[in-house]
């Protein structure tokens, strides 16, 4: 009975440190999405993370995958990285929404909505990380 008393904290311990000992897996990027990112910052090189961005056009904006979207403002790229992904949106079906609306930027801890412009049903979201600037070295 007592070693029974003493294999449950046992196991409880093992438990919680290999739950702590897992990490998120990383984002890995298909070879078109690799040559589609490296073409887009060709030339470019990154500046200090940013928190905030003046608000985009959406033809300033290109998604290379789930993980990367690109902001185009004059001659800066902007890589955003959404904390955990932005799941739906590299398929190109579902449109990237603003919240709130109007807003004159895009900050590091909004959260955007992704829209089914079809159906018009809210097809997930994904909250915004900093904004790395792309600039050509002068």
């Amino acid at each position: 009975m007592q070693a029974r008393s003493m294999l449950i904290p046992a196991l409880s311990a093992v438990i919680i440190v290999a739950a702590c000992a897992t990490t998120a897996s990383q984002p890995t990027r298909s070879a078109q999405a690799e040559a589609d990112l490296a073409k887009a910052l060709a030339g470019r090189v990154a500046g200090p993370p940013v928190r905030c961005i003046s608000t985009y056009h959406a033809d300033d904006m290109q998604i290379i995958d789930d993980w990367t979207i690109l902001f185009k403002d004059g001659g800066t790229t902007y890589v955003q990285t959404p904390r955990g992904g932005c799941w739906g949106i590299a398929g190109h079906h579902n449109i990237l929404i603003s919240k709130p609306m109007p807003s004159t930027q895009l900050c590091s801890g909004d959260i955007q909505q992704l829209l089914d412009p079809v159906s018009r049903i809210n097809a997930g979201s994904c909250v915004f990380g900093d904004f790395v600037p792309y600039t050509k070295p002068s």
